[in-house]
């Protein structure tokens, strides 16, 4: 589990074919690994990878070639958010999030309002009904609070303030309109939907 909060970012550095899907090599900087272990679970970009190697300011994840297919920002090149996985004893500084991508979204806005800048995206009608007013949604692994939600003919439509500081420590950082970037929706609102389904019969 996680929290949504990054905590480091990397850049994707190689892809090395194994088995139907590749191993990852990202660089992590300066990013503290000292408490990184091989099997550890590290989010990048929202997804939820397994360490298989760890070297001085270098991680390495397995990704499946399905994965690869629907995951966006994890290209050779990338810029990716980073997040280690939670322990009981941290700060739930964001909200419950798993590291499963739920879907891609398009970005259609991106634009400086002030010190803020404001993110639409465009998301597809399977996850259209977990997006709401006010509720949580991940970003590229960011726990961001939806401003606005517009349903469009295709899925939904919905806003984001994104904060200098979120700018700036993330990978929105190089975020442009037309970008693909990973969503996950909210845990409850997941649970809330499974539990109406056995209200409605």
């Amino acid at each position: 589990m996680f929290t949504g909060i990054v905590t480091g970012l990397g850049r994707v550095t190689a892809h090395t074919p194994i088995g139907d899907g590749q191993r990852i090599s990202v660089a992590c900087g300066d990013w503290n690994l000292s408490d990184v272990a091989i099997g550890d679970s590290i989010a990048h970009s929202g997804c939820c990878l397994t360490i298989v190697e760890k070297s001085a300011g270098l991680l390495k994840s397995d990704v499946s070639a399905h994965s690869l297919s629907i995951i966006a920002g994890l290209h050779v090149g990338a810029l990716v958010n980073l997040e280690k996985s939670m322990t009981l004893a941290d700060k739930l500084g964001g909200h419950l999030v798993t590291g499963h991508v739920d879907a891609t979204g398009k970005v259609t806005v991106w634009k400086n309002i002030a010190e803020s800048w404001l993110l639409e995206i465009e998301a597809p009608a399977e996850i259209a009904k977990f997006i709401a007013q006010k509720g949580s949604i991940t970003v590229n692994g960011v726990s961001l609070t939806v401003n606005r939600v517009t349903d469009v003919v295709n899925g939904v439509r919905f806003q984001i303030n994104v904060i200098p500081h979120t700018y700036q420590v993330t990978n929105f950082c190089e975020l442009a309109e037309g970008a693909r970037v990973n969503l996950e929706i909210d845990t409850i609102a997941r649970y809330v939907e499974r539990m109406t389904q056995f209200q409605r019969g």
